[in-house]
Protein backbone atom coordinates (compact mmCIF):
# COMPACT_ATOMS: atom_id res chain seq x y z
CA UNK A 1 0.00 0.00 0.00
CA UNK A 2 1.32 3.42 -0.38
CA UNK A 3 1.27 6.49 1.20
CA UNK A 4 0.08 9.64 -0.24
CA UNK A 5 2.71 11.86 -0.44
CA UNK A 6 2.31 15.55 1.12
CA UNK A 7 0.95 18.53 -1.48
CA UNK A 8 4.32 20.32 -2.52
CA UNK A 9 3.93 24.04 -1.65
CA UNK A 10 3.80 25.10 -5.10
CA UNK A 11 0.83 22.91 -5.66
CA UNK A 12 -1.16 23.68 -3.10
CA UNK A 13 -0.84 27.54 -3.63
CA UNK A 14 -2.06 27.01 -7.33
CA UNK A 15 -5.16 24.68 -6.56
CA UNK A 16 -6.06 27.49 -3.32
CA UNK A 17 -5.58 30.07 -6.54
CA UNK A 18 -7.32 28.21 -8.73
CA UNK A 19 -10.63 27.64 -6.44
CA UNK A 20 -10.62 31.15 -5.84
CA UNK A 21 -10.88 32.11 -9.15
CA UNK A 22 -13.46 30.27 -9.39
CA UNK A 23 -15.08 31.59 -7.06
CA UNK A 24 -14.95 34.68 -8.47
CA UNK A 25 -16.11 33.55 -11.52
CA UNK A 26 -18.55 31.92 -10.59
CA UNK A 27 -20.56 34.37 -8.67
CA UNK A 28 -19.73 36.86 -11.56
CA UNK A 29 -21.07 35.05 -14.56
CA UNK A 30 -22.11 31.41 -13.01
CA UNK A 31 -20.45 27.70 -13.78
CA UNK A 32 -19.59 28.48 -17.27
CA UNK A 33 -17.18 30.91 -16.78
CA UNK A 34 -14.10 30.08 -19.43
CA UNK A 35 -11.60 28.20 -17.94
CA UNK A 36 -9.19 30.08 -19.47
CA UNK A 37 -10.12 32.96 -17.96
CA UNK A 38 -10.31 31.44 -14.23
CA UNK A 39 -6.88 29.93 -14.78
CA UNK A 40 -5.59 33.30 -15.94
CA UNK A 41 -6.92 34.81 -12.97
CA UNK A 42 -5.16 32.40 -10.67
CA UNK A 43 -1.68 33.00 -12.47
CA UNK A 44 -1.44 29.48 -14.21
CA UNK A 45 -1.99 27.44 -17.17
CA UNK A 46 -5.01 25.85 -18.97
CA UNK A 47 -3.20 22.51 -17.93
CA UNK A 48 -2.40 23.13 -13.95
CA UNK A 49 -6.36 23.79 -14.08
CA UNK A 50 -7.31 20.49 -15.76
CA UNK A 51 -4.56 19.13 -13.78
CA UNK A 52 -6.47 19.79 -10.54
CA UNK A 53 -9.77 19.56 -11.70
CA UNK A 54 -10.45 17.09 -15.15
CA UNK A 55 -14.27 17.87 -15.08
CA UNK A 56 -15.84 21.09 -14.30
CA UNK A 57 -17.88 19.46 -12.42
CA UNK A 58 -14.53 19.01 -10.10
CA UNK A 59 -14.21 22.42 -9.87
CA UNK A 60 -17.80 23.35 -8.92
CA UNK A 61 -17.51 20.58 -6.14
CA UNK A 62 -14.05 22.10 -4.92
CA UNK A 63 -15.69 26.10 -4.83
CA UNK A 64 -18.51 23.96 -2.96
CA UNK A 65 -16.84 22.58 -0.12
CA UNK A 66 -14.20 25.16 0.12
CA UNK A 67 -16.90 27.73 0.95
CA UNK A 68 -18.69 25.30 2.89
CA UNK A 69 -15.14 24.41 5.10
CA UNK A 70 -14.40 28.43 5.45
CA UNK A 71 -17.79 28.80 6.69
CA UNK A 72 -17.69 25.71 9.56
CA UNK A 73 -14.31 26.69 10.44
CA UNK A 74 -15.42 30.09 11.30
CA UNK A 75 -17.99 28.92 13.98
CA UNK A 76 -15.41 27.91 16.92
CA UNK A 77 -13.15 30.89 15.94
CA UNK A 78 -15.78 33.17 16.87
CA UNK A 79 -17.14 31.75 19.37
CA UNK A 80 -13.69 32.34 20.91
CA UNK A 81 -13.82 35.82 20.12
CA UNK A 82 -16.88 36.87 20.53
CA UNK A 83 -19.84 36.55 23.16
CA UNK A 84 -22.26 33.49 22.20
CA UNK A 85 -25.03 35.91 21.15
CA UNK A 86 -22.74 37.96 18.71
CA UNK A 87 -20.65 34.87 17.92
CA UNK A 88 -23.75 33.42 16.42
CA UNK A 89 -24.93 36.73 14.83
CA UNK A 90 -21.79 36.97 12.96
CA UNK A 91 -21.73 33.52 11.83
CA UNK A 92 -25.52 33.67 10.36
CA UNK A 93 -23.79 36.60 8.57
CA UNK A 94 -20.73 34.77 7.22
CA UNK A 95 -23.39 32.05 6.55
CA UNK A 96 -25.85 34.48 4.20
CA UNK A 97 -22.73 36.17 2.84
CA UNK A 98 -21.92 32.27 1.95
CA UNK A 99 -25.14 31.78 0.32
CA UNK A 100 -24.74 35.28 -2.04
CA UNK A 101 -21.48 33.35 -3.91
CA UNK A 102 -23.13 30.18 -4.02
CA UNK A 103 -25.74 31.43 -6.69
CA UNK A 104 -23.42 31.53 -9.23
CA UNK A 105 -22.89 27.58 -8.65
CA UNK A 106 -26.98 27.02 -7.45
CA UNK A 107 -27.66 25.93 -11.20
CA UNK A 108 -25.33 23.31 -11.20
CA UNK A 109 -25.75 22.04 -8.08
CA UNK A 110 -29.68 21.48 -8.65
CA UNK A 111 -28.73 20.85 -11.89
CA UNK A 112 -29.35 16.70 -10.92
CA UNK A 113 -25.89 15.53 -12.61
CA UNK A 114 -24.68 12.78 -10.23
CA UNK A 115 -21.34 14.55 -9.60
CA UNK A 116 -23.36 16.53 -7.08
CA UNK A 117 -25.23 14.28 -5.49
CA UNK A 118 -22.95 14.31 -2.33
CA UNK A 119 -22.90 17.51 -1.89
CA UNK A 120 -25.82 18.44 0.42
CA UNK A 121 -25.09 16.06 3.14
CA UNK A 122 -21.34 17.39 2.67
CA UNK A 123 -23.36 20.78 3.35
CA UNK A 124 -24.95 19.27 6.49
CA UNK A 125 -22.76 17.29 7.82
CA UNK A 126 -20.24 20.38 8.04
CA UNK A 127 -22.40 23.09 9.08
CA UNK A 128 -24.89 21.90 11.33
CA UNK A 129 -22.37 20.89 13.99
CA UNK A 130 -20.93 24.65 13.66
CA UNK A 131 -24.27 26.42 14.04
CA UNK A 132 -25.15 23.78 17.01
CA UNK A 133 -22.16 24.79 18.80
CA UNK A 134 -23.35 28.64 18.00
CA UNK A 135 -26.98 28.00 19.13
CA UNK A 136 -26.24 25.73 22.65
CA UNK A 137 -23.98 28.71 23.47
CA UNK A 138 -26.23 31.64 22.88
CA UNK A 139 -29.13 29.63 24.37
CA UNK A 140 -27.12 28.80 27.41
CA UNK A 141 -26.61 32.32 28.39
CA UNK A 142 -29.94 33.46 27.52
CA UNK A 143 -29.31 35.56 24.55
CA UNK A 144 -31.96 33.47 22.14
CA UNK A 145 -34.73 31.35 22.45
CA UNK A 146 -34.90 27.98 23.55
CA UNK A 147 -35.28 24.87 21.08
CA UNK A 148 -33.61 26.37 17.68
CA UNK A 149 -33.05 23.73 15.15
CA UNK A 150 -29.92 23.84 13.26
CA UNK A 151 -31.03 22.77 10.28
CA UNK A 152 -34.10 24.34 10.01
CA UNK A 153 -32.48 27.78 10.99
CA UNK A 154 -29.69 26.63 7.98
CA UNK A 155 -32.96 25.91 5.31
CA UNK A 156 -34.87 29.16 6.77
CA UNK A 157 -32.09 31.25 6.58
CA UNK A 158 -31.22 29.89 2.87
CA UNK A 159 -34.57 30.74 1.56
CA UNK A 160 -34.73 33.93 3.00
CA UNK A 161 -31.73 34.93 0.72
CA UNK A 162 -32.40 34.26 -1.86
CA UNK A 163 -33.04 37.21 -4.49
CA UNK A 164 -37.03 38.34 -4.32
CA UNK A 165 -36.61 39.95 -7.82
CA UNK A 166 -34.61 36.76 -9.66
CA UNK A 167 -32.26 39.00 -11.67
CA UNK A 168 -31.77 40.98 -8.72
CA UNK A 169 -27.82 40.59 -7.68
CA UNK A 170 -28.17 40.75 -3.91
CA UNK A 171 -29.71 38.29 -1.58
CA UNK A 172 -32.59 39.12 0.52
CA UNK A 173 -30.24 39.68 3.87
CA UNK A 174 -32.89 41.97 5.38
CA UNK A 175 -35.20 38.85 5.75
CA UNK A 176 -32.41 37.07 6.85
CA UNK A 177 -31.53 39.55 9.46
CA UNK A 178 -35.55 39.99 10.47
CA UNK A 179 -35.13 35.65 11.17
CA UNK A 180 -31.85 36.30 13.37
CA UNK A 181 -33.56 39.39 15.32
CA UNK A 182 -36.65 36.85 16.14
CA UNK A 183 -34.23 34.22 17.62
CA UNK A 184 -33.88 36.48 20.56
CA UNK A 185 -37.91 36.49 21.56
CA UNK A 186 -39.53 33.58 23.57
CA UNK A 187 -42.71 32.54 21.87
CA UNK A 188 -45.83 34.13 24.12
CA UNK A 189 -48.17 31.10 25.42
Amino acid sequence: MSERRPQRADAKRNLDALVEAAKAHFAESGVDAPTRTIAKTAGVGVGTLYRHFPQRSDLVTAVFRHEVDACADAAPVLAEEFEPEEALVQWLRRYTDFLGTKKGIAKALHSGDPAFDALPDYFLERLVPALTSLLTAAEASGAIRHGVNATELLYAIASLSAPFIPESPTPGTDMAGLLIDGLRYEPQH
